[in-house]
């Protein structure tokens, strides 16, 4: 098993910054007024263990629909790159349904929010060009944070401000879009081969 630092840090930059979980603070706030306390523990272990699930589930399933790796890198592409609008524009593509009291760890949570569609077709993506173990050791990075987060959101709010936190959704954003680019560059090369 070899560690490439290089790449768990590029990884683990790819994916906070599809999972945008500081740019998901108002959102975070906005659903512990609804609905009460958050499950920080659920919800990032959860969302972790649907993020590596997918990681060695999401090849198998494609292989049985006939699609391969390179194929869903590229069209993981065009959703990193309408993510990337999303946060650079301050527009909303996708929108999200209003949520139980009961399930708010889990879902919208977990899922979608931090393990939605952006960070499954990412993982994808990412196995086509990094090592499986560098992108699990990443995952776990990320479910830490997003725990931290998620436990201290308030506080995040507090101290960044809006102001701050649209600045890092906006900074973050121009370099998914430029991850976006270099993905489907990366795989269309290969398709076309």
């Amino acid at each position: 098993m070899s560690l490439d630092f290089k790449e768990i840090f590029t990884v683990f930059m790819v994916l906070f910054a599809v999972i945008d979980i500081v740019g998901n603070i108002p959102i975070i706030i906005d659903l512990r007024k609804k609905v009460g306390h958050i499950q920080s523990e659920k919800a990032a272990i959860i969302a972790g263990i649907i993020l590596i699930s997918f990681l060695f589930l999401g090849k198998s399933i494609l292989n049985l629909i006939g699609i391969n790796v390179n194929s869903f890198a590229v069209a993981g592409s065009f959703i990193l790159f309408f993510i990337a609008l999303e946060m650079i524009l301050g527009i909303t593509l996708y929108k999200e349904e209003d949520t139980n009291p009961m399930t708010a760890s889990v879902f919208p949570l977990a899922f979608p929010l931090i393990a939605g569609p952006g960070s499954l077709t990412t993982l994808l993506s990412l196995r086509a060009e990094y090592s499986i173990q560098n992108i699990i050791i990443a995952v776990i990075l990320n479910v830490i944070v997003i725990y931290i987060v998620l436990k201290t959101s308030r506080r995040i709010e507090r101290l960044i401000g809006q102001n701050g936190i649209q600045i890092i959704r906006k900074v973050f954003g121009v370099v998914l879009l430029a991850i976006a680019v270099k993905l489907f560059t990366d795989n269309i090369k290969i398709l076309l081969a």
